[in-house]
């Protein structure tokens, strides 16, 4: 389970366990992670938890919401990200990713050479793809074409049905955000993703809003 550790001035001020879908950051009492600061705003950031990802939104701040000191406006947060909010920092700690990273390297160790297997002859590779866009499919935009060049890509009509693509280390997911609706999810191929993270492939049709969007990807 992810968890915050919030400290000013190097100083330890406590952790918090994310064990809710949603957590609002600021100044003001209604927070779940209040931080008394006029360097900070009323409702300064938002975080959201959905299964084992978590996305970290600024909500229109007037000094911003850094992440290892770059400021940012929507980011995927990765074990060990550094969030500074006016002069807080907040530490996100992932433990699952932690433990799944450090059972990788540990398997990785052990192997030897003729452990790791090539592909059969003629057998194709598997390859992540490392290049994405999203291609409109229906609607006034119909035709245009959005690049998946960030980490996390919010799409949708806020209000009605938000999603996010999030670029990994082995591919491209689809997550859903929030609706107008209960449990009116994005569809992918005519099926419901639901509350989980989709991994997306080549050719994908997504369903948002009403919008239909293809999915397209490249290896190279």
């Amino acid at each position: 389970m992810a968890r915050l550790k919030l400290s000013l001035d190097s100083q330890s001020l406590g952790e918090y366990t994310m064990n809710k879908e949603r957590y609002t950051v600021g100044r003001l009492a209604d927070n779940d992670i209040r931080l008394d600061s006029p360097a900070v705003s009323g409702h300064h950031a938002l975080i959201i938890n959905i299964l084992n990802d978590s996305f970290l939104e600024d909500l229109n701040s007037t000094n911003g919401t850094y992440v290892n000191g770059k400021l940012i406006r929507k980011h995927a947060l990765q074990d060990g990200d550094v969030i500074t909010c006016g002069h807080h920092q907040l530490r996100f700690v992932d433990d699952l990713s932690s433990s799944m990273a450090n059972a990788a390297a540990a398997a990785t160790q052990v192997m030897t050479p003729s452990e790791h297997k090539a592909p059969a002859k003629g057998a194709p590779e598997s390859h992540p793809p490392a290049k994405a866009r999203l291609q409109v499919l229906s609607g006034d935009a119909a035709g245009h074409e959005l690049e998946l060049t960030k980490t996390l890509t919010t799409i949708g009509m806020p209000g009605a049905q938000v999603a996010a693509v999030t670029h990994r280390a082995d591919g491209f997911y689809l997550i859903h955000l929030e609706s107008a609706q209960p449990n009116d999810y994005p569809l992918v191929n005519g099926t419901s993703i639901g509350i989980a993270t989709h991994r997306l492939h080549d050719g994908d049709v997504i369903t948002l809003a009403g919008i239909k969007m293809a999915f397209l990807a490249s290896a190279t």
